[in-house]
């Protein structure tokens, strides 16, 4: 399936303004799909002379009266003949008879999408007409609010300019409140109720003016302000942006739109949200993702110190095996530092191994630690990985590379080193390659007592899951390559 802003370049909303129109529509129509208590389609015209639907949502307040799936679908005359018209004419068009047709006995009303004088598609509202219900004060309000805005629709001035994130807006069901020309609350809806009443309002809500009874709630003078302005600005017709306002009982998110139709009173609509526990379970991941992150820090530092501490007992040491070993622990721990390194300054439990590794390859002693004649590059992006994965991957790559610096130019002889990072499906292929002097004939890797190999070999298969082999280059060139396959690790990739 294409996406929205191909489907819309297909039809007659081609111009790049009207493509974004009507993608901000959409982002935002659950709100009306909600206080109509309807399905909306948004269809445009083709070429053909047949109308596409080319995005389709329902209603979260009713049951839908479209259970198919229409995105994709053609219509032709007669049933695009409401379209037609709305197009034509520019204004909105209900059906006189109900349609029997479908699971459900459904009314359509077709409405204008206009953006700067054009209209660039219609939008379809199906009402299903088998849910009998007494109509209440709240639907009735959800449903003249919907009417205000669906003119809106028609004239243009809806959906706002900036796209909203609907899972950070709140819903018609959160909390409603309808505002007149001067910010008095005309409704409010029960759950708006218990939110104003958890920020700690014990007067009437209905009647007051909004936005200085929020400011007076907040316990923060500056946003309490910020706030009532906000209101201010959607009755002067602004589409301010969502806000938090905190009391000492809890905390609301607060959006205000304007209702401005044509013909039609003046006024603002406002939707709250009681986030009161989602704040702080919010608070709560930041205190504990900023422990893990200086926990990782100190883990850091203390391996530095571990570190600072072989490398002067190296120093000391007179026999040239144990001076060795004592190195290559040096460079052991302080890969594994550069990863604690990497997650202290992360906000998420994952590693870029790119950049830990071209930190790594450094320490090797000019990219190698055996002499300047033989070079290592990266070929390839191993991307993100969570850090259970990362820190045995990292420390196993600079094992090989060692490993190949030390043994495959043992005179200093001109060469080069790859480290290739490949995608077989879910699946990361890790290659290090050399045009060394290869492999002995009589060498078992299996066998090897190679402390760098055992190494290797317990991470990739007990650490990482995965499998080692080594041999000569899949191509037939001299040298050794040693290849990491480690299964599903292109799922954990980022």
């Amino acid at each position: 399936m294409s996406s929205l802003s191909e489907r819309l370049t297909r039809g007659a909303a081609s111009a790049p303004a009207q493509v974004d129109h009507a993608r901000r529509l959409v982002a935002d129509w659950q709100l009306l799909a909600d206080l109509s208590f309807a399905d909306l389609t948004l269809w445009v015209p083709l070429s053909s002379g047949a109308w596409w639907c080319v995005a389709q949502v329902r209603p979260l307040t009713a049951p839908t009266s479209q259970p198919e799936d229409l995105v994709g679908a053609e219509v032709e005359r007669p049933t695009a003949e409401p379209f037609e018209v709305a197009h034509r004419e520019g204004r909105p068009v209900t059906e006189g008879e109900p349609d029997w047709s479908g699971a459900a006995p459904r009314r359509r009303e077709v409405i204008p999408v206009r953006h700067d004088g054009v209209v660039v598609a219609v939008l379809a509202r199906d009402t299903n007409l088998a849910v009998t219900r007494s109509p209440s004060t709240l639907e009735l309000t959800y449903l003249d609010i919907a009417a205000d805005l669906c003119l809106m629709v028609s004239a243009g001035t809806f959906p706002p300019q900036k796209v909203l994130d609907a899972e950070l807006s709140p819903r018609v069901g959160d909390g409603l409140v309808r505002l007149d020309a001067g910010g008095r609350a005309v409704y409010a809806s029960p759950n708006a109720l218990s939110a104003y009443r958890r920020m700690g309002v014990t007067g009437d809500v209905v009647g007051a003016d909004l936005a200085p009874l929020t400011r007076d709630a907040a316990a923060d003078r500056v946003a309490g302000e910020a706030v009532a302005a906000g209101i201010r600005s959607a009755l002067a017709g602004r589409f301010p942006d969502p806000m938090d306002v905190e009391a000492l009982g809890g905390t609301m998110l607060v959006r205000a739109l304007p209702l401005r139709a044509p013909g039609s009173e003046a006024g603002a609509l406002v939707l709250v949200r009681d986030v009161t526990d989602v704040r702080r379970r919010d608070r709560a991941l930041l205190t504990k993702d900023a422990t893990i992150r200086e926990i990782h820090h100190r883990v850091k530092n203390n391996l530095q110190t571990v570190a600072a501490l072989l490398r002067l007992q190296a120093r000391r040491m007179t026999e040239p095996a144990a001076r060795a070993a004592l190195e290559e622990s040096v460079r052991r721990v302080a890969s594994i530092a550069l990863v604690h390194e990497t997650l202290a300054g992360s906000r998420e439990d994952v590693v870029e191994v790119d950049a830990v590794l071209d930190q790594v390859l450094p320490m090797l002693g000019d990219l190698t630690s055996v002499g300047p004649a033989a070079r290592t590059r990266r070929v390839g992006q191993f991307g993100e990985l969570p850090a259970v994965a990362a820190t045995p991957l990292v420390l196993a790559v600079t094992e090989l590379l060692h490993n190949a610096a030390e043994h495959a130019f043992p005179d200093g002889s001109p060469g080069s080193i790859e480290l290739v990072a490949e995608r077989d499906g879910d699946d990361l292929v890790v290659r290090v390659r050399d045009n060394g002097r290869g492999l002995p004939a009589d060498f078992d890797p299996a066998a090897s007592e190679g402390l760098g190999l055992q190494i290797v070999r317990t991470l990739v298969t007990s650490e990482l899951g995965g499998s080692l082999s080594m041999g000569e280059p899949a191509d037939g060139s001299p040298g050794t390559e040693v290849v990491l396959t480690l299964p599903g690790a292109g799922r954990l990739r980022r």
